[in-house]
């Protein structure tokens, strides 16, 4: 299900300090790692806005009306080097990692492989939706 709300975002891009310290903090992993998603909804099920509620709710920005998803937070050393890695540009790396971190905003996971085949499939859709290849 697509969202059927507008929706807010809050991205931060940050170094491996950063996001190590920011990894410690909310994880108790002492490590970098490439992106961090902070979700500030719940799903019944990925993608599954049947639960969001309008009316009076703080699930929405008072002022915009936008549905707030979450926080994203992205490590641009590893950007820079896992482009390298992988032969594409910084500007896809950036695009796959938000768009990872999106689906993680809407209940999506990888922890079990149908799960995580679900949000692989979703990715590419989006980076084909946005006309970002490898």
């Amino acid at each position: 299900m697509d969202c059927p709300y507008d929706a807010q975002v809050s991205l931060l891009i940050t170094d491996d300090e950063g996001i190590r310290e920011l990894n410690r903090q909310f994880r108790g992993i002492d490590a970098p790692t490439d992106v961090l998603s902070f979700p500030l909804q719940e799903y019944p099920a990925p993608g599954d806005f049947s639960q969001i509620n309008e009316e009076g709710s703080d699930e929405f920005d008072p002022d915009s009306g936008e549905l707030l998803l979450g926080d994203i937070v992205i490590n641009a050393d590893r950007v820079i080097e896992q482009a390298q890695e992988y032969g594409h540009s910084q500007r896809r790396e950036y695009a796959f990692l938000i768009a990872h971190s999106i689906l993680h905003l809407t209940g999506y996971d990888h922890m079990e492989d149908e799960e995580r085949e679900q949000m692989e499939e979703r990715q590419r859709s989006i980076m084909e939706k946005v006309g970002i290849r490898r």
